[in-house]
Parts: structure tokens; sequence; C-alpha cells
């Protein structure tokens, strides 16, 4: 019987991953393309996500944030199910890159719990850690508790920025795990790509 897990895997395989030549947002040259967008903001892959997901948030957190776009589709999953499936309240925060320019100037956006609270932050695919680590600080920044990352793919090759922050970090698939190099060469449609996660 197939599991949630490895339903979810062959999305990612089918739908995330490309082989190819591309630029990561960091400048460095990598064979493998992952974006999480079209499993995150389908059905079914957003349903597995929210599923598995939501057994990785802390017991105590009342809130689910990440940096805007990655996180969206994520906290948003999360909050639904912690609603109608698990009997707990845990509210969606969106960071925003910039602050908004207008009214209130919010970083934060959606239903803020007390300052204090523990806030899990979750991200769709991890290189560097930097993204991750921009909504860790935002969050700690507004007074919030923030001591665990859940990422979808960790195609980090250091993991020292979760040492040094204080973060405990948890992935549920790594590259190696979602790469289809039987792919062959895909110098087509995703040649050359800036690649931003």
């Amino acid at each position: 019987m197939t599991t949630h897990r490895e339903t979810l895997l062959k999305l990612l395989k089918d739908r995330a991953y490309r082989y190819g030549q591309f630029t990561l947002s960091s400048g460095k040259e990598s064979e493998h393309y992952v974006n999480c967008k079209p499993v995150t903001l389908s059905c079914e892959g957003n349903a597995l996500l929210s599923h598995l997901m939501i057994e990785l948030i802390e017991k105590e957190a009342v809130a689910v944030g990440g940096l805007t776009l990655g996180a969206d589709p994520l906290v948003c999953g999360i909050a639904q199910k912690a609603y109608y499936k698990c009997n707990r309240h845990i509210d969606a925060l969106i960071i925003r890159k910039n602050p908004k320019g207008y009214g209130t100037k919010e970083v934060i956006e959606g239903h803020k719990p007390p300052k204090g609270s523990v806030v899990t932050v979750l991200e769709d695919v991890t290189t560097t850690g930097g993204s991750a680590m921009v909504a860790v600080n935002v969050l700690r920044d507004a007074g919030y508790t923030v001591n665990r990352v859940v990422c979808i793919v960790d195609r980090m090759d250091d993991h020292k920025i979760w040492e040094d922050n204080n973060i405990e970090f948890i992935s549920l698939f790594t590259l190696s795990d979602v790469a289809r190099p039987d792919l062959g060469p895909d110098t087509t449609a995703y040649d050359k790509i800036p690649v931003r996660y």
C-alpha cells in the first residue's frame, strides 16, 4: 500500500525536480533545480504536506510562519489541517520580504499571537538557510520564540547556520531523495534560469 510520504515523494520527483545546468540565487552553479511550488500549490500536494508536516510542528507552537512566497501555501495548509483534523489552534503568519509601504507597514501578516509565543518556521527548499533565517530573525525581533525550522527538501551541504542560531532543523526529504539524474540534462526550458528560493 502506498503511503502518504511515498505519494508526496513521487509528486516532488515528477513536478518539483529538474536536472540540467542552473544558476542558484547564491550565484553557485548546480545540476539540480528544485521548485516545490507545483506541488505545494496543488490540491493533492498541499494536503499531503499538511498531513506530514503538522506532525513536525512543536506541540507548544500556536503559529507557523515563513518567508513569502515559498512558505505561503505551507503555513495556510497547516492552519487548516490543525483546525479541521487535529483539534489544535495554529495560526498562519507570512513574513514579507519588505515592509508594507503604506498603512501599518507590517512585516508580519496574520493574526499575531501574544509576545513570547512559540512559532515554528516553515520553508519549501533550503539551500543556504538564508530565507528561513530571515523569517526566524523577524519573528524573534517581534518577540516570538522560534526554536525549529521545518522544510520539505534540504539541499544544504552545511548545517552550521542552524547550530549558530540555536535552531532545530527538520526536513521531510533531502536532495538525494528527490533527485532524478535519469531524466538526462534538460537544457531547453531550464538552461541558465536563475533559481531563487
